[in-house]
Formats: structure tokens, C-alpha cells, sequence
């Protein structure tokens, strides 16, 4: 039985940096958008297999919490915003994809070298689900680095959330209230980021953020 938990989570914390390296490849938003939602639903499936190894019934809160907002709630959001914008569909990119994939796999590779290390004392299981978190955040920190649609930055700082709470639910979990104050505080930064972007689009028309650099540029 360990053996089977130890590859089932580790087949779905892998999953999640395989959907992260998919979220880089994209380069139209509704593409995008449908990726980000199967890589909240990987995570609602790690964490709900988290809670049944630790038989931590209160995670189940947590995966439940990610399926219905983060792979319904704001994925169906942000596309209706998209379409209501009228943004453009494709996606522009301050680094090749090429380049941008090479980097995410050293990314990777560094999350790998450095939490096998540091956490080498620590229980097996979670010393490699604690990599692959890492990996997560990076590789969103990535998209966010990489992109510059706000659309899209905001996509890869919900996919580095999702690394976080990979992460908190790999070391044994996190209380039920510090779950509920997550759920509550993505939906704030949704409802902001949507106000946000109405904002932008209604003063530059459009959300590219160079169109701020550009405006600073006029001021002085």
C-alpha cells in the first residue's frame, strides 16, 4: 500500500509540472484557460489523495475548494472577461517558446537538486512532493515572467498558488482555517483582478502590460 500511495501521488504531483510546461507552451488565452482548469483539477485530485493517505478528512475540504473554484469558478470567469474585453486571443511573449521551455526545465532541475537536499532528513514522500511543488512555482512565476497579456500573468499566479497549497498539502497539510482563508482570499483576488483588467482595457484598450510601460514613457 505505501508503495502504491508513494507512485500514485507522485504520478499526480508530476502531472501538475507537466500541466505547468503545457501552460508555457500555450499561446492563446481560451487554450490557456482550459489548461490552467485541468491543472486545478490535478490538484483537487492530489490533494483529495493526499487526505486519504494522512486520513485527513479536512483536506478534502481543500480539494474541493480547488475543483470548484480555481477549475470552474475562475476558469469560466476569466473567459467571459476575455470575451466581454474583446481581448486579443493570442498571447504574446517577452521570450520564445523555445528558450521559455529550456529555462523551465532548468528551473526544474534546480527545484529537484535543491529540496532533495535540503530536505533530506525528512520522509521520502514528502521530500519529492515538496520538489515537485517547488517546480510548480517556478514554472508559474515563469508564465508570469514570460507573458505579456495580464490575462496570462494572472493564470501563472494562480498556478504558483497551486504549487503552494501542493506543497502545504504534501507536509502533512495545513489547518482547515488557513484553507478557508486561501479559498476566500483567491475569490477576492479574482473579483480585483477582473476590476482590474476592465480597468486597463477601458483606459489603453487593451491588456498588455507594455501599453503601461509605454504610458509611463509618455508622462515624463
Amino acid at each position: 500500500m505505501h508503495n502504491l500511495a508513494f507512485d500514485i501521488s507522485h504520478t499526480l504531483a508530476g502531472g501538475l509540472v507537466l500541466i505547468s510546461f503545457m501552460m508555457l507552451y500555450q499561446d492563446r488565452l481560451y487554450s490557456l484557460l482550459n489548461v490552467f482548469a485541468l491543472h486545478a483539477v490535478v490538484l483537487a485530485l492530489s490533494v483529495a489523495w493526499q487526505a486519504y493517505i494522512q486520513d485527513a478528512p479536512h483536506l478534502y475540504v481543500t480539494a474541493v475548494i480547488a475543483l470548484v473554484f480555481k477549475a470552474i469558478v475562475i476558469p469560466v470567469g476569466l473567459h467571459r472577461i476575455v470575451k466581454q474585453l474583446g481581448i486579443h486571443r493570442d498571447i504574446e511573449s517577452a521570450v520564445g517558446i523555445g528558450p521559455t521551455m529550456l529555462a523551465g526545465m532548468g528551473l526544474v532541475a534546480l527545484s529537484m537538486v535543491l529540496m532533495l537536499r535540503v530536505t533530506s532528513e525528512a520522509d521520502p514522500l514528502a521530500r519529492e512532493d515538496l520538489a515537485f511543488a517547488l517546480s510548480v512555482v517556478l514554472l508559474g512565476l515563469l508564465v508570469m515572467v514570460t507573458r505579456r497579456n495580464a490575462v496570462s500573468q494572472v493564470v501563472g499566479f494562480m498556478s504558483l498558488e497551486n504549487g503552494l497549497v501542493l506543497a502545504a498539502t504534501g507536509a502533512k497539510g495545513m489547518p482547515l482555517v488557513v484553507e478557508i482563508s486561501v479559498a476566500f482570499s483567491i475569490l477576492i483576488a479574482f473579483i480585483v483582478i477582473g476590476i482590474f483588467l476592465f480597468r486597463i482595457r477601458e483606459r489603453f484598450d487593451s491588456v498588455d502590460v507594455s501599453a503601461l510601460d509605454d504610458f509611463r514613457g509618455e508622462r515624463r
